[in-house]
């Protein structure tokens, strides 16, 4: 019978590329995951890597048990999940990826509803930025991701991957308050000639914010590039730059800037994903149920 860690090893060297990149994932030195990989190639009999210069690459072979090995992880995760849902106390522990707006608007009151209504469970988060957060998760370095998905800007999706909406936000040109003696700006077409601040190439929220910018017939003068938000934030309060932000940045903090609607009044989408093997495990649930509770607080405090 075939050593099920030395295929997810297999499988792990098929996602992330090199024996160094697997090692580091799962812990192991790069030596012990070679080790363990020549003990499988004796297991089944053939060539299963190549190297190719300094890497290596997947045999035809190799990709045939690496196709089994991830429909035996998903078998084993669903029993994993059937088993935990037998029993009649939540337990285990949550590993969440999310991005910072998230972290800020929805996390702090999600943990404090978990902690009250799940004590036995544990939340583990770490900041990400969506695109990377959903292979992550797929990859089996997270057990849940809260993403974005921008309009006419779709996020990846992987089969094994689930997607449920969360919340939406309106996204709203931010500009300096009026006390600054900034040029009265009405719409977009006003900043042209202005300083902006947006995240850095490849994330989705900036190609959407450089394609609203031609839309409207000009090229933004990206000064300042930033992945915070918070630093955005500062930068359009203290007259510095405009932005495009989304309304989930100013929950619990409000702002001094002027946030003026677009046309067509674009929303952003803020979803979930788990695997579909593990999306029953009640500590998932759990989880899902408390930041839908935190979302609709949020929407309701903005509502009103």
């Amino acid at each position: 019978m075939l050593d099920v860690r030395r295929l997810r090893l297999l499988r792990e060297l098929s996602i992330r590329g090199t024996l160094a990149e697997v090692a580091e994932a799962l812990q192991y030195s790069p030596s012990s995951v070679s080790q363990q990989l020549a003990l499988l190639e004796k297991e089944v009999g053939v060539e299963l890597l190549r190297k190719t210069g300094r890497r290596v690459q997947l045999t035809p072979q190799a990709e045939v048990l690496v196709a089994h090995t991830a429909q035996l992880l998903e078998t084993m995760e669903q029993a994993e999940a059937d088993l935990a849902a037998s029993l009649t106390t939540v337990t285990g522990t949550v590993r969440i990826a999310v991005f910072q707006s998230a972290a800020l608007a929805l996390m702090p009151d999600t943990l404090t509803r978990m902690a009250s209504t799940y004590p036995e469970v544990r939340i583990e988060m770490i900041q990400r930025e969506p695109e990377t957060a959903l292979h992550e998760t797929w990859a089996r370095d997270f057990d849940l991701v809260i993403a974005e998905q921008y309009p006419g800007h779709a996020a990846p999706r992987y089969p094994e991957l689930d997607r449920v909406k969360l919340t939406t936000d309106a996204i709203r040109l931010a500009v300096p308050p009026a006390s600054h003696g900034a040029p009265a700006i009405r719409s977009l077409v006003d900043t042209a000639e202005l300083a902006w601040v947006m995240e850095p190439r490849g994330a989705a929220s900036r190609h959407w914010a450089e394609q609203a910018c031609r839309s409207a017939g000009f090229e933004p003068d990206v000064r300042f590039e930033t992945a915070d938000l918070q630093a955005q934030a500062r930068l359009i309060e203290s007259g510095n730059a405009v932005a495009l932000m989304p309304d989930l940045v100013w929950t619990g903090r409000g702002t001094t800037a002027q946030l003026l609607e677009l046309p067509g009044k674009p929303h952003r989408t803020i979803f979930t994903s788990v695997r579909r093997s593990s999306a029953q495990r009640p500590a998932i649930l759990a989880a899902r149920e408390t930041l839908a509770a935190a979302a609709a607080a949020v929407a309701t405090d903005d509502a009103g």
